[in-house]
């Protein structure tokens, strides 16, 4: 009869010992889920950004859009490596072109000119780099993994775009 309440007993425990380790797998399955999904949204983001600060060199009237256009360029193509590297470690393929969303601004941009367009254009990177900052931010309060250190990489980076942006 001992023997008996002892393996009872010891039944119970592995049973309890196994629901904390699928509850802990499971959240830590939903966490990698929202470091994938922040990294590869972060990546369209990379990729439109390229895209609409190329339109903004071409289109731009002011200097400034245009130059902010070149720096919009040049630091999403470096922070789009950086997030591929990111990506690659946490086993989620690149995505190749911003969403949908992200091209249905490209295409309203590309159809203004002159001080339409450098003032629309404006007011969409300071509305964009406002939420991106706010995103990241998000994401680097997170545990270490290769998404929050893009996240807090990337912060510098984004502050001053949205720096310049309001400056416009």
């Amino acid at each position: 009869m001992h023997w008996k309440n002892i393996m009872i007993r010891n039944l119970l425990i592995g049973i309890g010992v196994a629901a904390a380790m699928t509850c802990s797998i499971s959240t830590s399955w939903s966490a990698d889920n929202a470091s994938k999904k922040f990294i590869k949204h972060a990546m369209e983001g990379n990729l439109a950004e390229i895209q609409v600060g190329k339109l903004a060199q071409e289109k731009g009237q002011k200097d400034g859009v245009r130059a902010f256009g070149q720096m919009l360029a040049t630091d999403h193509a470096d922070a789009n490596q950086k997030a591929t590297e990111a990506a690659g470690a946490l086993g989620v393929a690149p995505p190749t072109e911003p969403s949908r969303k992200q091209k249905a601004l490209y295409d309203k941009l590309s159809k203004l000119s002159g001080d339409t367009f450098d003032r629309q254009f404006a007011m969409e990177m300071v509305a964009d780099h406002r939420k991106d900052v706010r995103e990241y931010e998000k994401e680097a309060r997170k545990k270490n993994d290769p998404a929050a250190d893009y996240a807090n990489q990337s912060l510098p980076v984004l502050r001053k775009h949205l720096q310049t942006a309001q400056s416009l």
